[in-house]
């Protein structure tokens, strides 16, 4: 199912991101575009292995995507919004993908600076997603076999707050990652990495799984030259129990993150740093926008502080809901 067996004819795409273009300029504030953008490919995936494997599959991908500029001079502020699916029918409406790059682009404007000091950190789900790209990096088997990894030790321990979950999922239907069998022709198949907050599975290719005496796990990927390495396909963070109103509800001083830049995780010590934007929260209310922050902490310490909220959807390659993070650092630019 993933291949919708659908053509799209140039016009058809160009009326798409026009739309989404007009959409994101219709909304009040935005003084510019950087354009808008649809795409349609199809590929077909084939693999033989000396170990007698042969297979194949095709797939297609649709996406829509606007990027526009709002505010004038020094003031300027950007934002963007895309949809991606395997199937067309899939897809946000491109009024819609546009409107959503608008309204983000002019609520970024004029805006604060965050007093520096310990704080906690909400992560909106188009960026969250990246605090589990450091857990996938710290337990693939690779980082795991030349012990370059801050969970070396941690496999069957507690690495997540209990209320924490989190799956990858090759069959997921239409999912943008998902396949039926890996880089290296293994079978597939739905893994918890993390359960009720215990880490439960390396991820592992056959070299890293020979090197830990372990069997693969069928997350080899491999692209048209080269050795496998190891991949995912779609991860998510299953969603928690309040809706994210209520997860902010509580917090006198914090932030709201929307964009993520530079920096990261140091992936031996799990030292983390990232340059920010986003919005500040005051008692309880999301309130105006702030920029040029750095938060920082350790994941391993953050790992245990997150909770998630109830408002996951399945956009991105890596999903996950809103995240609550507790005694993050702030220091303001």
């Amino acid at each position: 199912d993933l291949d919708d067996g659908g053509e799209v004819s140039p016009e058809q795409l160009r009326d798409a991101a026009l739309a989404a273009e007009d959409a994101a300029r219709a909304v009040a504030g935005v003084t510019n575009s950087e354009g808008g953008g649809a795409s349609m490919s199809r590929s077909v995936w084939a693999l033989a292995t000396s170990h007698g494997f042969a297979g194949a599959y095709a797939a297609t991908g649709h996406g829509i995507s606007a990027s526009v500029v709002a505010g004038e001079g020094g003031g300027m502020q950007r934002d963007y919004a895309y949809s991606s699916a395997r199937r067309r029918a899939h897809l946000e409406s491109p009024e819609a993908v546009g409107r959503r790059a608008g309204e983000q682009a002019v609520a970024r404007l004029n805006p604060g600076r965050l007093a520096s000091g310990p704080m906690t950190v909400v992560y909106d789900p188009r960026v969250g997603g990246s605090l589990v790209g450091h857990l996938i990096g710290a337990i693939s088997g690779s980082s795991i076999a030349r012990k370059t990894s801050f969970l070396l030790d941690s496999l069957g321990t507690q690495v997540f707050a209990p209320g924490v979950t989190i799956r990858d999922d090759p069959h997921r239907p239409h999912g943008l990652r998902s396949r039926p069998f890996d880089g290296e022709g293994l079978p597939v198949s739905p893994t918890a990495i993390i359960e009720a907050g215990m880490l439960e599975s390396w991820l592992l290719d056959s070299a890293s799984a020979r090197q830990l005496g372990l069997s693969p796990t069928g997350h080899a990927a491999r692209g048209v030259g080269g050795n496998p390495g190891v991949s995912t396909s779609n991860v998510f963070m299953e969603a928690g129990h309040v809706p994210p109103a209520t997860l902010v509800e509580d917090i006198v001083s914090g932030v709201y993150v929307t964009e993520l830049m530079g920096g990261g995780a140091n992936g031996v010590t799990g030292d983390y740093s990232r340059g920010a934007a986003g919005f500040r929260i005051e008692n309880g209310v999301i309130t105006e926008p702030v920029a040029e922050f750095t938060i920082a902490g350790n994941v391993r310490d953050m790992f245990l502080a997150l909770t998630p909220a109830n408002d996951l959807e399945f956009r991105y390659g890596v999903n996950v809901p809103t995240l609550r993070v507790e005694g993050m650092t702030v220091a303001s630019g």
